[in-house]
């Protein structure tokens, strides 16, 4: 026995020092950006592989300490690290701190592997671009403003790391600054994740106010016993921050617009990472959230909208960036509905976020590939039959494409399945309605997807005589062959096991068990149903049937989605006008009432004054004058009172 213990003790002490190192997660990346983008011209040499290199370090690290936590029982894998007192303000105390846990670990092992590719095959992509290394400076940044996010262990921290995030992702769509859209699409990012910022700090004031805490744990511990309505205004603030970095209905008009950065910046940001910020939010708040259905509720159908909203508007678009972020958009969707429907949910809003990160980040990064091939062209309708240079391009396409319609047995078909089987499950209207909706998503998803994929590789050759497609060198097709390899392995690996719903239990509570109302055979079923009718019905339209140059008409719901379905159009009506009327109102306000009091006054005193100083003569005898007649009224004024 005291073998046993020492063996137990000696294993325990191991762990403790592996993630005692979780602070270099963060480090290493932070330290990448200081130097590229303080140290100038003199780091271009190397500077890309500086960038790339302390990426790859923190996910050795991760990689780490995952093995450590397999070597722990699942209660006893949670490690805070406390780094300093941060804010030592009266009654508010908070500490910076480190939480690594089950869902953290996810996260770290997803930003810093599949950063990594994205880095090498930047290395290619931004080959001959003067600014490489601030890109890499950029992108450094980013990774470690998104590690702090998901390893803080207080909303404040995590807050510091979202407001990073968002600095980072304006710094890398606006990378190409000098062309006017580019700037103006990093500033519709900027402002829109503004508003969603709001909403953070609204919940967190609301927290301190509650608990008076902002730590995961005081927080966690006060909402057992607080109300339902404090814990509803809470999650609706955090579903409003998670809107805005999730591009989730009425916050998503920016992610389309945010194609203007480089193509790698797709991949990380609209892909990977940032997009899903929110989702992690939802599930890392799982407590409050638990204690509040109605925000639940709300959750639910702002994800069942967005995917709907998404795949809707990416059937009709010709730009292949544009579509694939349509896409990101109704699969963060997806993500959110699994979120907002409780411990049922929690942990396949996970997965689907795991292999999306795979699969829809191979697919960004292979448009790029296209794109370097075709002289930077984006739009569609001039691709077709590239099939047949770009190979391997094709094929790892291919792969992503089969793994997001949700064909088996592709990571998709495991992690989105299980979303629909969740949403059916339940009583009264709600499983039918949000089932429904991911079933009917589920059918769009492969319409538009197929529509991209066989318009891209397949089809007559449309090409422009300006353009020599040609297959992009290994820097940047070797990332693509390994997140393939993820988007056709992951959900094999960890879907019919369960492997993830275990893991997660820890930290999102035990998985519920209860039964949808189809069974899971007949679900399984009609989206495999959906899913061949979608492929056939863009089979038909783009590849027996000529594709043309330039788009048709079409009918109203598709210049609608070609539009973003008015979204833009909408905000400008609902929130730019209204402001602008309400800020040309403050001004004349401001102009005619506050600062129209303040100048009459003066004014007035001003005038008085000067009426009172013509009597200020200079002369003796006016003074002698007015002395006596003062004199005399005094007199007079005495002899009337005696009288």
């Amino acid at each position: 026995m005291p073998t046993i213990l020492a063996a137990e003790t000696t294993q325990a002490a191991d762990a403790t020092g592996v993630f005692a190192l979780s602070w270099l997660l963060i480090a290493l990346p932070l330290l990448g950006a200081a130097v590229l983008l303080l140290g100038g011209r003199r780091t271009d040499k190397f500077g890309h592989l500086l960038g790339t290199a302390m990426p790859f370090a923190a996910f050795v690290i991760g990689v780490v300490q995952f093995v450590a936590m397999l070597g722990r029982d699942p209660e006893n894998r949670t490690f805070s690290q406390h780094l300093y007192t941060w804010l030592p303000v009266g009654s508010f105390q908070v500490d910076a701190g480190l939480l690594v846990d089950q869902l953290s670990m996810c996260f770290v092992l997803l930003i810093t592997g599949v950063g990594t590719l994205i880095h090498i095959y930047s290395i290619g992509y931004m080959e001959h671009d003067p600014d490489r290394r601030r890109f890499f400076g950029y992108l450094n940044l980013f990774i470690a403003a998104m590690l702090l996010l998901v390893l803080a262990d207080s909303y404040l921290l995590l807050y510091v790391g979202w407001e990073g995030v968002g600095l980072a992702s304006y710094l890398l769509i606006g990378f190409w600054s000098y062309v006017p859209e580019y700037a103006a699409a990093a500033k519709k990012a900027f402002v829109a994740n503004r508003v969603g910022d709001f909403g953070l700090s609204i919940a967190i004031m609301i927290m301190f106010a509650q608990f008076g805490s902002v730590s995961f744990d005081g927080v966690f511990a006060g909402a057992d016993g607080a109300s339902e309505g404090a814990l509803t205004a809470i999650g609706l603030m955090l579903l409003l921050a998670a809107c805005g970095k999730s591009a989730q209905f009425p916050l998503q008009s920016w992610l389309g617009d945010a194609m203007a950065g480089p193509t790698p910046v797709s991949a990380l940001i609209h892909a990977a990472t940032m997009v899903t910020a929110g989702v992690y939010l939802i599930v890392r708040s799982a407590p409050v959230f638990n204690g509040a259905p109605d925000a639940q509720l709300v959750v639910v159908i702002v994800g069942a909208i967005t995917l709907i909203f998404g795949a809707i508007v990416g059937t009709a678009k010709d730009d292949i960036k544009k579509a694939l972020a349509a896409s990101t958009m109704s699969q963060i969707g997806y993500m959110m509905l699994a979120a907002g429907l409780g411990p049922i949910g929690y942990a396949f809003a996970i997965f689907h976020l795991l292999t999306h990160g795979f699969f829809k980040a191979g697919m960004f990064l292979g448009a790029g590939s296209v794109m370097h091939g075709m002289n930077n062209q984006v739009e569609m309708r001039r691709f077709g039959g590239i099939s047949s240079v770009m190979k391997i391009t094709w094929i790892t396409f291919g792969l992503g494409w089969l793994a997001i319609i949700g064909v088996p047995p592709f990571s998709g078909f495991w992690s989105k399945d299980k979303i629909i089987e969740a949403a059916f499950v339940g009583e009264g209207w709600r499983p039918w309605v949000f089932g429904g909706a991911a079933l009917i998503g589920a059918g769009v998803t492969a319409f538009y997807m197929t529509r991209l994929f066989l318009m891209t590789f397949h089809g007559e050759r449309r090409w422009t005589d300006d353009v020599h497609p040609h297959e992009s060198p290994k820097i940047m097709t070797i990332p693509l062959m390994v997140l393939a390899i993820g988007s056709a392995a992951l959900g094999l690996i960890l879907g019919p096991t369960n492997a993830l719903v275990h893991w997660l239990e820890p930290v999102t509570g035990a998985h519920g068990e209860e039964a949808p109302v189809l069974s899971v055979p007949v679900l399984t079923g009609l989206t495999l149903l959906l899913i061949a009718v979608g492929v056939a019905w863009a089979y038909s339209l783009y590849v027996r049937q000529p594709v043309p140059e330039v788009a048709p008409a079409g009918s109203v719901l598709t210049r609608a989605a070609r539009r973003d379905l008015y979204q833009d159009a909408v905000n400008e009506s609902l929130l730019m006008r209204p402001g602008q009327y309400l800020t040309r109102f403050l001004v004349w306000f401001d102009n005619r009432v506050v600062d129209g009091a303040v100048n009459g006054l003066a004014a007035l005193l001003g005038g008085t004054s000067g009426r009172f100083r013509r009597l200020q003569t200079g002369f003796v005898r006016s003074y002698a004058l007015s002395m006596f007649l003062g004199a005399a009224l005094l007199v007079g004024a005495m002899l009337l009172v005696r009288l």
